[in-house]
């Protein structure tokens, strides 16, 4: 397997203590664990808008370019964002190529649930958390070190970027 073969995506949701509701989505390549893009908003669901803007970002960001230069598999649920026919679309035109975990089978898409665990885990339950603006203010800063500093088992404990930069020196 090598990178960008496969990315997943999913979401998050979590509670700050003023009762804001913080619900995002992310992209991951399932080989390096690379959070490629992510979004948030507050007090509102994730829309397909926020998805097909979460797919160019990563593209934009992965190859310098509003196309991939090969078909990526692009793994979610069934959420409504990700199944309408625009973000599908979309997708395809990006040199994406939308794949969807079976009904009520969320442990197909582990890569994604792995994630949301450890943000949950490592950053959202050990962070005060008063109101959606710090929670905001502070979700780019989590995927940052995530991707800098986290160790991965499945990446002989090495960080996503850390993996990335062993496996583009051996390439």
């Amino acid at each position: 397997m090598r990178s960008n073969l496969r990315w997943c995506s999913d979401g998050f949701e979590f509670t700050c203590w003023n009762g804001d509701i913080v619900r995002g989505a992310f992209i991951i390549d399932a080989h390096d664990r690379e959070i490629i893009a992510w979004r948030a908003v507050v007090n509102a669901g994730v829309s397909g808008s926020d998805i097909r803007d979460l797919m160019l970002e990563a593209v934009e960001r992965r190859f310098g370019t509003y196309r991939a230069p090969a078909v990526i598999e692009m793994l979610s649920d069934n959420g409504s964002p990700y199944i309408a026919k625009d973000t599908q679309v979309f997708a395809r035109q990006l040199g994406l190529k939308p794949c969807f975990t079976p009904v009520q089978s969320p442990q197909s898409n582990g890569i994604s649930e792995a994630f949301v665990k450890t943000l949950k885990r490592d950053y959202v339950q050990v962070t005060p958390l008063p109101d959606a603006r710090t929670a905001l203010g502070l979700i780019g800063a989590w995927i940052e070190d995530y991707n800098e500093n986290h160790p991965h088992s499945g990446l002989k404990m090495r960080s996503p970027r850390e993996f990335i930069k062993v496996q583009t020196a051996t390439a």
